[in-house]
């Protein structure tokens, strides 16, 4: 596949002016809920505050560039900051910052693989409940990674009990100073909100509630009585990293944490992305998408940063203000960089503790209380797909957790794929065709000495012991001696179902009695000549779709039809005398 063809980088000179101011404010907005949100992730993910503007700069920059989405902005988001952090605290592979960029890069590779042999379909295999049980494992394990910081006490942290046990018995210690910074963060922003939500209008609330903080810090002095900030945990410089390639020499053990942070990637991409085409009518190509994101978290691998992904928060807010094109992206990583080029010495006074406030307010947020319950309420496997996925978050490796619930995921998909359903066709007393389902007294209307079977559902390997054991049950009940299965609505037709129809048609002929497979198309007749099994059929029973309705039908009910009146028909044949001892066989 051509990577000309997945990159679909707009000539400039195409770029109406007049779409600039609107990209210019949508660009400033989304720079401005960047800057509180890539520091706080950056700290849920145990990595230099100044991570998180470097992935937000030159990797949202070249993912706005190379994706089909006109809106999604790329850089680092709440769940995918929190698989990286777990990484980073086992100390695989080394120092934090190399395992970051190293994972950034081997994610952006992957992705890329994944873009350029048009794997974007795959996404859709993971469930709904399975990413919905991860978001909201990781929202409980986010607020509570931030206790610690919230009240300003340390003690041993990992996962949700080891936190909470290294963090209770230290209440006792809690600063009055962090713990009012961080209940202060989280009352402005929820005021903010509120008032936005009675003005029918949206305010920065994070940017807000952290400069108010920034701000009492450096007039009081809060530092000097013990506040936690920013440079405490890692200066920010001004300007930005040279690239460097990261060490490669880890990349074995890092392999099966940048497989979980890939899939995650795309899942949460491809979920913002067609959230926000569905909502402007833009089309999406889901391989470009892919391709896109891995070369945005190639640059994060490159130029300081860390695995990112389609952000939903800033995504919905470049929406909202109005950007037209992908020139807004590019504008906002470009503004992200003069953050880091000016700002650096004057983030370095954020308070941490404001920072948590924020994240316990993010981490509230992920917790979709409504969407939860309906999950819990739609079905058994669905809410076993939940709940299995956000026990796995506490209780297991991150990227174990994902693995699980892809595999939940595969589960429920091939359960439901195999699961085929057969009914019963029969005529009424106009002479119409009715559904009667399987297994119920259908007497009335069926044809005698003929039983007509429909089948739905995908024909292939999985569903071949269901259609066996429907068939010969009802092949060999008593009275019964031709079998009409309608394929019509069945999908697909691999060479395990087209054995397995043969074999069944071989044991009903060695009783006596014949299976007619009827509204075949054309891929179904291609292999069950190539697989061999049509020699086990006369020709006569394999009948293709009729383009008027019930045509085939009807042909094929005629054929078992006259079978089933012939084999009800007494034997005519005089039977030979058996041979005398003695005589020659």
């Amino acid at each position: 596949m051509p990577l000309r063809s997945l990159l679909p980088l707009p000539p400039l000179s195409r770029y109406p002016a007049r779409d600039l101011p609107a990209d210019v404010v949508a660009a400033v907005g989304v720079c401005v809920l960047t800057v509180p949100q890539a520091l706080a992730y950056a700290t849920i993910a145990g990595l230099p505050p100044a991570m998180g503007l470097y992935a937000a700069a030159i990797p949202t920059i070249v993912g706005s560039l190379f994706r089909s989405s006109r809106h999604v902005i790329a850089g680092p988001t709440n769940a995918l900051s929190l698989l990286v952090g777990a990484a980073v605290a086992t100390g695989l592979g080394g120092d934090p910052v190399g395992v970051a960029l190293t994972l950034a890069l081997l994610v952006g590779v992957m992705q890329l693989a994944a873009g350029l042999l048009r794997l974007g379909s795959l996404v859709d295999y993971i469930s709904g409940p399975v990413v919905l049980g991860y978001i909201t494992g990781a929202g409980v394990l986010i607020g509570v990674g931030q206790l610690h910081n919230a009240t300003g006490t340390s003690g041993p942290r990992g996962s949700l009990l080891a936190t909470l046990e290294g963090w209770l018995p230290a209440i006792s210690d809690a600063s009055a100073i962090a713990l009012g910074m961080t209940v202060g963060t989280i009352v402005v922003i929820f005021a903010i909100r509120a008032l936005g939500r009675r003005l029918g209008q949206r305010f920065p609330g994070a940017i807000t509630a952290m400069g108010l903080a920034l701000g009492a810090n450096m007039l009081l002095d809060l530092e000097s009585h013990g506040l936690q900030v920013l440079s405490d945990l890692a200066p920010i410089p001004n300007g930005l990293p040279a690239p460097v390639l990261p060490d490669l020499s880890t990349v074995g053990v890092l392999l099966p944490v940048a497989v979980a942070c890939t899939v995650l990637s795309l899942v949460e991409s491809s979920a913002v992305a067609r959230a926000t085409a569905s909502r402007t009518g833009q089309r999406l190509d889901a391989s470009t998408e892919f391709a896109g994101q891995g070369l945005a978290n190639i640059a994060a691998g490159l130029f300081g940063g860390y695995p990112i992904s389609g952000s939903l928060a800033r995504t919905a807010l470049n929406e909202r203000l109005g950007a037209r094109s992908r020139i807004a992206g590019i504008l906002s990583g470009l503004l992200m960089i003069g953050v880091l080029l000016s700002l650096g010495a004057v983030l370095d006074h954020t308070p941490i503790a404001s920072l948590a406030g924020l994240l316990l307010v993010v981490a509230w947020d992920l917790l979709d209380r409504p969407r939860i319950v309906q999950t819990l309420r739609a079905s058994r496997s669905d809410a076993l797909a939940f709940v299995a996925t956000t026990v796995a978050t506490w209780t297991l490796s991150l990227d174990m957790a994902i693995y699980l619930g892809v595999g939940v995921s595969v589960v429920l998909f091939l359960r439901r794929a195999r699961v085929l359903t057969l009914r019963e066709m029969i005529v009424d007393d106009q002479g119409r065709w009715q559904e009667c389902p399987l297994g119920q007294d259908c007497s009335p209307g069926r044809l005698p000495g003929v039983r007509v079977l429909q089948v739905e559902g995908p024909l292939f390997f999985g569903a071949s012991g269901e259609l066996v054991a429907s068939l010969d049950a009802v092949l060999h009940t008593d009275g019964v001696h031709a079998v009409v299965l309608r394929l019509k609505r069945a999908q697909g037709m691999d060479v395990t179902i087209a054995h397995a129809l043969a074999e069944a048609a071989q044991r009903a002929e060695a009783d006596g009695r014949r299976l007619i497979l009827v509204g075949l198309d054309d891929r179904m007749v291609g292999v069950l000549n190539r697989s061999g099994a049509a020699a086990s059929f006369p020709t006569e029973h394999l009948i293709r779709m009729s383009p008027t309705r019930f045509a085939a039908l009807g042909l094929a009910c005629d054929i078992a039809e006259a079978f089933a009146t012939e084999a009800r028909q007494p034997s005519t044949v005089t039977p030979v005398p058996p041979a005398e001892a003695g005589d020659d066989a």
